[in-house]
């Protein structure tokens, strides 16, 4: 066998276990833990103390938050907007991403996770589009 083939052998991916001979090691994978990183939590809002599980979630870093501010927006509207601006100030220190979804929730995110927005504008642009559509008719 020249010299050329023999190196070509020795790089090729033909090689057969018979050429590596038949020992190996078999690596055992280690057990790994079932439980998530993540976590998607609701929480309501029913008064502004309420807002410190919220706030605890964010600065852990691990915790999708659906906030329900339904029951605080009928109560108080002043105290509603106190909570979500702190709420908002601490997201924002941690990188975070914080979104209204409906009228009555806010999706807060942790600073690996991102609230998708290009879906909600697309979706307002098709319909005023459908509506100036209407009114030329």
């Amino acid at each position: 066998m020249s010299i050329w083939n023999r190196i070509k052998s020795v790089f090729s991916e033909e090689t057969t276990a018979a050429e590596l001979g038949e020992e190996y090691v078999e690596l055992e994978t280690e057990a790994k833990d079932k439980t998530s990183k993540v976590i998607i939590k609701p929480f309501t809002l029913n008064k502004f103390d309420d807002i410190r599980g919220v706030l605890n979630a964010v600065r852990e870093g691990y915790t999708i938050s659906i906030l329900n501010i339904a029951p605080l927006k009928e109560k108080d509207i002043t105290e509603l907007k106190r909570a979500v601006d702190k709420i908002k100030k601490t997201v924002e220190a941690n990188e975070g991403d914080i979104a209204g979804f409906g009228e009555n929730f806010l999706v807060v995110t942790p600073s690996f996770a991102r609230v998708d927005r290009s879906k909600q504008t697309e979706e307002t642009s098709e319909a005023a589009s459908a509506q100036e559509a209407e009114e030329e008719i």
